[in-house]
């Protein structure tokens, strides 16, 4: 499977009654029913470790662009309506800035990793407590409940898997928390913010700005209000898309697919 497709449903997997094996892209299993697929006796295998170091850099490249502008700028230097740039336009600071990462897995920990390089102050909100060498490692902070990093954050990172229980874990409330001058980073899945709350959120400067690598649906209906705000920053869920990554992940797929047809133990397979 990449990108989702296709799509596993009952009507598909009663027409391939040998089907053994389901290799899936990337770390995502949320467009999985891994109990039908169970049913029916199929085994199901991703690519979940490949995709963490490129994914994090990601995370931090949108901290980044969205603090400096990037885009803003771009569009400026390269307007031919531009006859001088203005002094007073203005970014914000990243080194010394508090990021609040929620989600603190592979990827979690390896953007924490990076932005203690750019001197931030860092918060983090998982469902289990790190070590305590693992934290002083990256000087990261424990937040036992979610809004104690919302309301402290200057930049918050949402890497967590979609599940139930993240599914619009960040709506109305948790946005009105943040801090006004606050920018939201989303590197996970779409549906774990309440779009239409977000919007609302951006519209009347309850937070600053947003930067997305996933959305809902992808790509956003072309006339959706997210991508008319100059303070938003949306790429095309491209966390792992470096040639090297995709590469392996490619391998990696074909490995388990030629494991489970031969019966044989399958490398990552998701339980």
């Amino acid at each position: 499977m990449w990108y989702h497709k296709p799509a596993i449903n009952e009507e598909l997997l009663q027409s391939l009654p040998n089907l053994k094996v389901v290799a899936s892209s990337g770390v995502g299993i949320d467009h999985l029913d891994l109990k039908l697929l169970s049913s029916y006796g199929v085994k199901v295998a991703n690519t979940p470790s490949i995709v963490s170091t490129d994914t994090a850099d990601l995370g931090m490249a949108l901290v980044l662009a969205s603090s400096r502008r990037l885009v803003e700028g771009h569009d400026m230097a390269v307007s031919p309506d531009t006859e001088y740039f203005p002094a007073d336009w203005l970014g914000a600071e990243v080194s010394g800035a508090t990021l609040g990462i929620v989600g603190m897995g592979t990827i979690g920990y390896k953007v924490a990793e990076r932005a203690k390089a750019f001197e931030m102050k860092i918060l983090y909100h998982n469902r289990n407590q790190r070590k305590k060498e693992e934290e002083s490692a990256v000087g990261a902070v424990y937040c036992k409940k979610i809004d104690d990093l919302l309301q402290q954050s200057d930049f918050m990172l949402l890497a967590v898997n979609l599940t139930p229980q993240t599914h619009k874990l960040i709506g109305k409330r948790e946005l009105e928390l943040m801090k006004p001058t606050a920018t939201l980073i989303n590197i996970s899945r779409g549906l774990v913010v309440d779009q239409d709350a977000l919007v609302e959120a951006l519209q009347n400067n309850v937070i600053k700005a947003a930067a997305l690598d996933v959305t809902y649906p992808e790509p956003l209906p072309r006339d959706h209000p997210l991508l008319k705000m100059k303070n938003v920053i949306i790429t095309p869920h491209i966390g792992s898309a470096t040639k090297k990554t995709r590469w392996i992940m490619m391998e990696e797929m074909a490995e388990s697919i030629e494991a489970g047809l031969a019966g044989l133990p399958i490398p990552r397979e998701v339980l």
